[in-house]
């Protein structure tokens, strides 16, 4: 055999040496002892480090000037809607338990799933009434405190609260004003302190955009 003649190993390695892609080979002997606790695991699919695609925020792309949480007019519409909905399936399924109940002595008949039908109906839109007004309250309340202080915090939430109740039961004298303002109070500081229960108890929580 002469010097000219080059196994496989040989060959690749010289292709590789003449078009700049070759890359060397090493032994197993020859990297145990390469130290690799300072080297970074590398995505075999990417070739990127993984440490710069784990976000520890939330990102959000923004509008110029907005805010990462809704405004309470942002949030109106969703109060008033929501508030209707409940209020209208709550009232129907009282209506039905006062329709079944009325209706007890009667015989399955037409006239009497004609009244259980209206008072179903009549009792969905006195509750889809009464809480879509009274989200309507809170969230003109709320909106303009809002914009009387500049800040938007839960003093906002307790002073709108608490005026919607005693405008609510404005009507019945000052006792219900009072009653109706103490009612408002009393939810409104419920859902402050729900909504600061993960700052209140040193919990970390997780940023939402509302």
């Amino acid at each position: 055999m002469d010097n000219n003649s080059q196994g496989p190993g040989g060959a690749k390695g010289g292709l590789g040496s003449l078009f700049g892609g070759g890359a060397p080979e090493y032994s197993t002997t020859e990297l145990a002892g390469v130290p690799l606790s300072g080297m970074s695991p590398l995505s075999p699919y990417l070739n990127v480090d993984p440490r710069y695609l784990v976000q520890d925020t939330d990102e959000f792309i923004l509008p110029t000037g907005a805010n990462k949480t809704r405004g309470r007019f942002e949030l109106a519409f969703f109060t008033i809607g929501g508030s209707c909905i409940t209020g209208a399936a709550f009232g129907a399924v009282n209506g039905l338990r006062m329709g079944l109940k009325e209706t007890r002595d009667m015989s399955w008949s037409k006239p009497r799933n004609v009244q259980i039908l209206n008072m179903v109906t009549r009792q969905g839109a006195s509750w889809a009434n009464t809480l879509g007004s009274v989200a309507l309250l809170y969230s003109v309340f709320g909106v303009a405190i809002e914009k009387a202080r500049g800040a938007e915090d839960d003093i906002n939430t307790v002073a709108a609260g608490t005026l919607t109740g005693m405008l609510f039961k404005s009507a019945s004298g000052l006792k219900g004003v009072a009653r109706g303002g103490l009612a408002g109070l009393a939810l409104s500081s419920a859902y402050a302190v729900y909504n600061n229960w993960d700052h209140l108890t040193g919990s970390p929580s997780s940023s939402r955009l509302y």
